[in-house]
């Protein structure tokens, strides 16, 4: 048992709200659906380093995230980011280092065997910090109710945002400090950037609201007759296709066929524009400028959305092989193609405005360097192993546990636990 010293009080929860992102992927090897279990038993089973362990299926990743095995598919996850300004290109950039690693340690086993292994993509959360005291909830502010509220706002405009042709619906999950929304994985380093920033700054003014009951909702024009259903098996809320009066992912984006709660016939893309235009301010907090101009560049249609094209990228069945951050999908790549009315399109496809051709605005990866938050920069160190002096001692890290901890021991063998907040006021004792 790891000993807690008494000048590293036990805390069991972070000083900062924070946000996170998983993707889960399912595996083909040599085009055959395979569960990892079965064919490396533990994630360490395709890696060649040392890693540092979580639990018996996941294993902190040397790019501050971790790699699980869970029910069949992989999982790769980012460390906590704290909200702050461009939080949201911060932890989608994680997620792509994740993937990063991740597809590079396969391509190597793939040297080693002669097989070919392919990341086909699942689906993606995004977690989301609650972190409302108990004198802050009443009855009409629970964490269980915010959930039901966000269900019934966050669909259309992350379907319009993120959603492809093969998608089927949107969920969201309270959790015990947390809102969980899930979605269809992105393969667009770009568009997921923009979808985090919408899903964020959403969610992060909502949890100010005075009260989450659905009268809240009552000035914002959502779709008539659209409700969402419960989770058929976790706690939680899913707006899948049939909840709505026709499927949202089949039909086109701009055609005006959706009767509105205040009485309007509009477009799904106009709905989507018209929710997240309340949110602009809280977007545009938490965002980078990229994302926040390309958001809202797809939700006026002037920018392609992924629902405008003829069918899902191909990107979705290799994830990680040629699209990584920095990347965009051929599909997406060249806009003004795309904007010409193609007969490879659909019919609806939006056309970009010639100052949106014109004008240049660089994306998170390019220009100034997108700085580490300072959660990120402790997991980048104990993803590395490295060790940490405090007072006489040094620390070798041995073990991950939650997102919450560490447990290092000391050169005599015994095993200290540490919370992520403390291992941050000591950044400058790590040794390389």
């Amino acid at each position: 048992m790891p000993i807690y010293d008494e000048r590293f009080p036990y805390t069991s929860e972070l000083e900062l709200p924070v946000i996170g992102l998983e993707a889960e992927f399912k595996i083909f090897i040599d085009d055959v659906g395979e569960v990892p279990e079965k064919v490396w038993r533990t994630p360490s089973g395709f890696i060649e380093q040392p890693l540092l362990k979580r639990t018996n299926k996941s294993m902190q990743l040397p790019t501050g995230g971790a790699l699980y095995f869970d029910g069949g598919v992989v999982e790769v996850v980012t460390p906590v980011i704290e909200i702050a300004p461009q939080c949201t290109a911060r932890v989608v950039r994680s997620l792509w280092e994740q993937i990063g690693f991740v597809r590079q340690q396969l391509d190597l086993w793939e040297t080693r065997t002669g097989k070919r292994v392919r990341l086909q993509a699942f689906s993606c959360h995004h977690n989301i910090s609650f972190e409302l005291s108990r004198q802050e909830r009443s009855s009409g502010r629970t964490i269980q109710k915010l959930a039901l509220l966000l269900a019934h706002l966050l669909p259309v405009p992350l379907i319009v945002s993120s959603a492809n042709r093969k998608s089927t619906g949107i969920g969201v999950r309270p959790r015990r400090d947390r809102i969980e929304v899930t979605l269809d994985f992105t393969p667009d380093p770009g568009l997921m950037s923009a979808a985090a920033a919408l899903c964020v700054g959403i969610v992060r003014d909502v949890i100010g609201w005075p009260s989450y009951r659905l009268e809240e909702l009552s000035s914002v024009a959502l779709i008539a007759g659209a409700s969402p259903g419960k989770h058929v098996v976790r706690k939680g809320w899913l707006m899948k296709d049939f909840h709505f009066p026709r499927n949202p992912f089949t039909t086109g984006l701009d055609e005006a066929v959706w009767k509105t709660t205040n009485g309007e016939t509009m477009s799904l893309r106009r709905i989507a524009h018209a929710i997240a235009m309340r949110f602009r301010d809280s977007i545009r907090r938490y965002a980078d400028p990229f994302s926040y101009r390309l958001l809202f560049s797809v939700l006026r249609g002037e920018t392609p959305a992924l629902l405008d094209l003829p069918d899902r990228p191909a990107a979705y069945d290799d994830i990680g092989r040629s699209i990584r951050w920095g990347a965009t999908l051929p599909e997406m790549d060249n806009f003004a193609s795309l904007m010409t009315g193609d007969a490879t399109l659909t019919q609806s496809v939006p056309r970009r405005r010639q100052v949106d051709l014109e004008e240049r605005l660089a994306p998170p990866w390019a220009g100034d360097p997108l700085r580490r938050s300072a959660y990120e920069k402790v997991f980048l160190k104990l993803g590395r192993r490295q060790r940490l002096k405090i007072g006489d001692e040094i620390l070798t890290p041995v073990k991950v546990k939650g997102w919450y901890h560490s447990i290092f021991r000391t050169p005599s063998g015994e095993e200290r636990m540490l919370s992520i907040d403390q291992l941050l006021k000591y950044m400058g004792s790590w040794l390389a």
